[in-house]
């Protein structure tokens, strides 16, 4: 079994509150969410960095990642989305992955510093299944 946090989840050995899943890509909550509803795509082939995504996968790729975008507006209430992508440099998991966090006129986000919040219990599930309805 891989180290890669990323593969493990997408292997089903360790929990995620899963929003969408393809033949290709895996979407689920951030278990550090910048807000509510914070959630990172990956691929289910262990691919290190943008750069390195498989031609065949850079569609479905961006389209999950807008479909998500909408589905945090629609399921969530936010009047929009923080999409973002690092590549090595402050990548904390080595595995692609690109964060849908909603967003919200005065949040208090500021710039590129994300604080973390944390889900009361049962309330990551919550989220996820508004998500899923939204992306259905």
């Amino acid at each position: 079994m891989s180290a890669c946090i990323f593969c493990q989840i997408i292997a089903g050995v360790l929990p995620a509150e899963i929003v969408l899943e393809t033949d290709d890509l895996v979407a689920f909550l951030d278990t550090r969410p910048v807000f509510k509803g914070h959630v990172l795509l990956v691929p289910r082939e262990h691919v290190d960095t943008l750069p390195d995504l498989p031609a065949a996968l850079r569609d479905p790729f961006i389209e999950a990642a807008q479909r998500i975008a909408v589905a945090v507006k629609d399921a969530l209430g936010a009047q929009g989305s923080f999409v973002a992508i690092n590549n090595t440099v402050s990548q904390s998991v080595p595995h692609l992955h690109l964060h849908v966090v909603p967003r919200t006129k005065g949040d208090g986000l500021r710039g590129f510093f994300w604080p973390r919040t944390k889900y009361a219990d049962g309330e990551a599930a919550s989220y996820a299944q508004q998500l899923r309805d939204a992306l259905a």
